[in-house]
């Protein structure tokens, strides 16, 4: 069994990626469990805020690290909110502050301006200082909703509208969503190069 940090202090992505894993194979912990708070994310791609992430919780732990960055893309704001999307409406928002902020900026938007993708980018490092970290990213793609639907999930799953469930993201069923979403694409993709690079002797 192999002991990893997953490194994020989101309670709701922990609970999905928690989910993903496999936990007989992998012994989960959290920053929590160490004390560590978040580093700075001064990247400016999904991949380098990953990296930042998963290298802070090695270097604290000594442990291998699985950190996912991920967002919600517009195309009719210019890819907006994007890397910035849990900070959207300021340092200190919370999901509803984000969410309304998103809307203000879209009043107005006809319904075929309405697309919008999440992104995530996911990494395993297998120490601080790990020159070849295991990277992969993977697309969500819907609409977005004029107003918020549903009550579970966190972010902008509430105006993340699916056409091929007809529902938001908050409204699906949380074994659904684990299973299609860009987190969830994302390891599968990562865990399936992780086997693979354990197999052959390069981790």
């Amino acid at each position: 069994m192999i002991d990893i940090v997953l490194a994020s202090n989101n309670s709701g992505k922990l609970a999905e990626m928690r989910e993903m894993l496999n936990e007989e194979s992998y012994n989960i912990k959290t920053p929590v469990e160490f004390g560590l708070g978040s580093p700075e994310e001064t990247g400016k791609t999904f991949v380098e805020n990953s990296i930042i992430k998963a290298r802070h919780a090695s270097l604290h732990t000594g442990l291998p690290s699985i950190a996912d960055d991920s967002g919600l893309c517009v195309p009719a704001l210019n890819c907006e909110p994007g890397i910035f999307s849990a900070r959207y409406a300021g340092c200190c928002a919370t999901d509803a502050d984000n969410v309304s902020h998103l809307l203000l900026k879209m009043a107005g938007l006809k319904e075929a301006d309405r697309n919008g993708y999440f992104v995530c980018a996911m990494v395993y490092m297998k120490s601080a200082d790990d020159a070849t970290p295991l990277i992969v990213q993977e697309t969500w793609s819907g609409e977005i909703l004029v107003t918020p639907q549903g009550s579970e999930g966190f972010g902008y799953d509430p105006v993340f509208y699916i056409p091929e469930f007809d529902c938001s993201a908050s409204q699906l069923d949380r074994s659904v969503k684990n299973q299609v979403s860009h987190r969830a694409k994302a390891m599968r993709k990562l865990l399936n190069d992780l086997d693979r690079s354990l197999e052959s002797n390069k981790f």
